[in-house]
């Protein structure tokens, strides 16, 4: 008898399991998808009605279960976990999440040299059009140009004058100086253009070709002896160049979003979690929502279970099936629910300074060390993790992964230090200043955190322009 029930046995567990990870490696939109498809399994019905997705209780429409929203206990620091339906944080007039904008929304990363070739296309013949194209596929991340003219003129078979007059079109698109060879020449190019449409002081430019130095350093009162004027005329045109200029144009903002390398292109609309305050008021405890994409209640279709039982044994195996099929979706989607509210607790007390104070006070924190707490395989909270986004009580909307950043508060510190240094501090130094800060990090992991965060070694921060 035990020997036949095996086979029967471990195929449901399996199958539970496999359902249970895949909602769980899924996100908010991933699930409402998922969830419409489940729906056409006739054994599966959505009752439109507004009950908690945790306890069950009908409530009434709009708000927040007035038990699972409550605090278990009077501590300040215990979060208050639970999951609510999305059309409480955003409704719409026909009541269906269908109306909800999608990932479309986001906007499309297209790379710079796409980016610039588009602006000038129209403006060049259709020959200089490949050699335009040839010169923006060589540009740095920084927009600078990485291939000599001369080379470019004997490759074309054409006259260096003629790639230079290209550089010159490709250098007045957006971002401005992009093509560029140098710091200095791309703010030189900035200059001639913004002259032309707006008030620009008349040393800019002479501070720019033969000061580049001393302005880097700050060092005012030598460039007004050096250009035998006043030290106000320096820094009225020190503050154009600071308010107005980009020495490095492949890392400023062009278009409607940053170049994919320097780290932007994420951009989150609806976040999968909300950690707000109870009440909104700051002292209260935390509250954690977990997002629904559905409102109402999925559960078996009575009177396809009835009918089963009436159907002619022929028919009866199919429609088991699909009963069978539809109660595995509904116990794993509960089961989804439930361990992402363990996880979302656990993550919220341990990281609570995180949550309300920033960057600097996030602690190490591993999938490893949560995984024992909930006493579940490692891999189950990897999942959990993935792919889902967090909007803290300071609407800023981060990966559910950020709270497992070990460097994060590291990374802050560093960036920190280095948008007040008055002179560029070497990696060595920063090693020092850091380590005082209570951050023992050897000279390598600052170079590779100071890569991550975008920042130029020292060397090259000194033509940076004051900030």
């Amino acid at each position: 008898m035990f020997q036949l029930q095996h086979p029967q046995i471990r195929p449901v567990t399996t199958a539970h399991l496999a359902q249970t990870m895949t909602l769980l490696n899924q996100t908010v939109d991933e699930l409402y998808e998922q969830i419409q498809k489940e729906l056409t399994n006739p054994a599966l019905e959505l009752v439109e009605e507004h009950r908690c997705p945790t306890c069950h209780r009908v409530m009434p429409n709009g708000g927040m279960c007035p038990v699972c929203s409550r605090p278990s206990t009077q501590a300040g620091d215990e979060p208050v976990v639970f999951v609510s339906p999305r059309e409480d944080f955003y409704p719409s007039s026909s009541g269906s999440a269908e109306n909800i904008p999608d990932e479309p929304l986001s906007p499309a990363v297209e790379d710079l040299p796409t980016y610039v070739l588009r602006q000038i296309v129209s403006d060049l013949e259709a020959d200089d059009r490949k050699i335009a194209a040839y010169l923006l596929t060589h540009l740095d991340e920084d927009g600078f140009l990485t291939v000599p003219l001369n080379d470019v003129a004997r490759y074309f078979h054409v006259l260096p004058s003629q790639v230079e007059q290209i550089k010159k079109v490709i250098q007045r698109a957006d971002p401005l100086g992009v093509g560029s060879y140098t710091p200095q020449e791309a703010l030189l190019v900035q200059l001639d253009v913004l002259s032309e449409t707006r008030y620009v002081p008349a040393l800019s430019g002479a501070i720019v070709r033969e000061g580049m130095d001393l302005l880097s350093r700050h060092q005012y009162p030598e460039l007004a002896r050096m250009l035998k004027t006043t030290l106000a005329q320096i820094q009225e045109a020190v503050k154009f160049i600071t308010e107005n200029l980009n020495p490095f144009p492949g890392r400023a903002h062009w278009g409607d979003v940053r170049q994919p390398s320097s780290g932007g292109g994420q951009t989150y609309y609806y976040p999968d979690i909300i950690i707000s305050y109870l009440n909104d008021i700051p002292d209260n405890p935390l509250v954690v929502e977990i997002i629904m994409p559905i409102r109402g209640t999925l559960r078996i279709n009575q009177l396809f279970r009835q009918a089963t039982r009436q159907a002619s044994e022929e028919a009866k195996e199919g429609m088991k099936s699909e009963l069978d099929r539809a109660a595995l979706f509904v116990k794993c989607l509960q089961q989804r629910n439930h361990t992402m509210q363990r996880l979302m607790h656990n993550v919220v007390v341990f990281q609570r300074d995180y949550v309300m104070h920033g960057d600097r006070y996030i602690k190490p924190l591993t999938r490893a060390q949560i995984s024992v707490e909930l006493d579940v395989h490692e891999s189950t909270i990897s999942r959990a993790v993935s792919n889902k986004t967090v909007q803290l009580p300071n609407k800023r909307i981060i990966p559910l992964a950020s709270f497992f950043d070990r460097s994060l508060n590291v990374r802050t510190a560093l960036r920190e230090l280095i948008e007040v240094e008055r002179n560029p501090l070497s990696d060595s130094q920063l090693v020092v200043m850091l380590s005082k800060q209570g951050y023992d990090v050897a000279r390598r992991t600052v170079a590779k955190y100071r890569a991550m965060e975008g920042i130029l070694p020292a060397h090259l921060r000194r033509v940076s322009l004051p900030g």
